[in-house]
């Protein structure tokens, strides 16, 4: 392994990971200082149960909460974050724990921007590393789905719905204190949206592992992730209820977003960000179809790097009887396999077509694609024509 000449890693959150790990949650809270949590989630969750679960839970070690917030919608906005921080000032609450997915935890980022910075508005605060560290807002984490990664990332995607765009807010200080990874959220997770998330976190590992600021901490806990979820990912698709499954799964989305949080993501989310923005593709879906064809393109450079990847995707055994010169392509292929298990368990979309995107789409996508951020750190650059390739292997 080549260590960088320099490279910088950080994680700060403290990972409390376990059945049962709700019920320690109380304890948390009060170690930090806080007396009055307020509670943000969404009407899918209380609906579901899962509210009552986290709030009793704390509720029965001590720990009353100063409010429940739970009207964030599924892409939440820069309104709903302003309106939730004024609520957060009117009742006096001296700590944010957000219980969702990645729109609730991305809210919930953004409310620690606003409280922290004593703004009104957080269209203040765009931008990349501006936020300065500010009044300490004690935040907690509890992920509902293992996909994004947001309990332990330092970005946070929030809706402008003024000018119909997604806005991304990158800072370490929007990194939770401390992130619940218990099994008991995740059970209700339908068989899709566990496959499509759990995919998600895999293109997050796979890409911190190849990008252009991979070290050798974020290869540990990329390593980690692929493997959690070459064994793990198939097996609670099948069996919502099975909750080791459904731990290393909320494990791997941990890992792998902390991840990519230092090592960044490249050409696969590029085009997968053009891809939701002109064609709704869930985000999922998007990682699902497009990361083979994007590392095959990618192949010529970063081979070396796949071969090694090999191991984590398929196991020792494929590994150890697979010619050095041939695991390069077999790691892919092992990414093929579990796509083609996952469509035929739940019919997650393999292909572009099967997710609604016409030809028609392609010139408009690669012009977005081209222009997107994660470009920036793509270990291989890609031209509108390229790109325009990509998507015509993947249809």
């Amino acid at each position: 392994m080549k260590i960088p000449d320099f490279y910088e890693f950080q994680h700060n959150t403290k990972i409390i990971s376990g059945r049962y790990g709700l019920e320690n949650l109380a304890a948390e809270l009060r170690q930090m200082g806080a007396k009055r949590p307020l509670l943000l989630s969404d009407a899918g969750l209380e609906a579901a149960g899962i509210v009552r679960l986290v709030t009793d839970s704390v509720q029965n070690n001590g720990m009353k909460w100063a409010a429940v917030y739970t009207d964030i919608p599924r892409d939440s906005s820069l309104d709903v974050v302003n309106r939730i921080a004024a609520f957060y000032r009117e009742k006096q609450c001296d700590a944010l724990v957000a219980l969702g997915g990645g729109s609730v935890i991305d809210t919930a980022k953004g409310v620690k921007m606003v409280l922290s910075s004593n703004a009104e508005d957080i269209l203040q605060l765009a931008g990349c590393e501006c936020i300065k560290r500010g009044r300490r807002i004690l935040f907690a984490a509890i992920p509902t789905t293992a996909g994004t990664g947001s309990e332990s990332t330092l970005v946070a995607v929030i809706r402008d719905e003024l000018r119909k765009q997604k806005l991304e807010f990158i800072s370490y200080e929007l990194q939770p204190d401390v992130a619940v990874l218990d099994p008991r959220t995740t059970l209700t997770l339908p068989p899709l949206i566990t496959a499509t998330t759990g995919m998600d976190a895999l293109c997050h590992a796979i890409e911190a592992f190849i990008c252009m600021q991979k070290n050798p901490v974020s290869d540990a806990y990329a390593a980690a992730a692929m493997n959690l979820i070459r064994e793990n990912l198939v097996k609670a698709v099948k069996n919502g209820q099975d909750e080791k499954a459904r731990l290393a799964m909320a494990n791997a989305s941990m890992l792998a977003g902390a991840a990519f949080s230092n090592s960044m993501v490249g050409l696969v989310h590029a085009i997968g960000h053009a891809l939701g923005s002109v064609c709704l593709v869930p985000h999922g879906h998007a990682m699902t179809i497009l990361l083979p064809y994007v590392l095959m393109y990618q192949y010529h450079k970063l081979s070396p790097y796949y071969a090694e990847m090999l191991l984590y995707l398929a196991g020792p055994d494929i590994y150890a009887a697979t010619p050095e010169e041939k695991r390069a392509r077999e790691a892919i292929r092992a990414i093929m396999i579990m796509k083609h298990k996952l469509h035929k368990i739940c019919y997650l979309p393999e292909k572009l077509r099967e997710a609604g995107v016409a030809r028609s789409d392609f010139d408009r996508i690669a012009e977005l694609a081209v222009n997107d951020g994660a470009m920036i750190v793509s270990p291989v650059p890609a031209e509108k024509q390229d790109i325009l390739h990509i998507l015509e292997k993947a249809y």
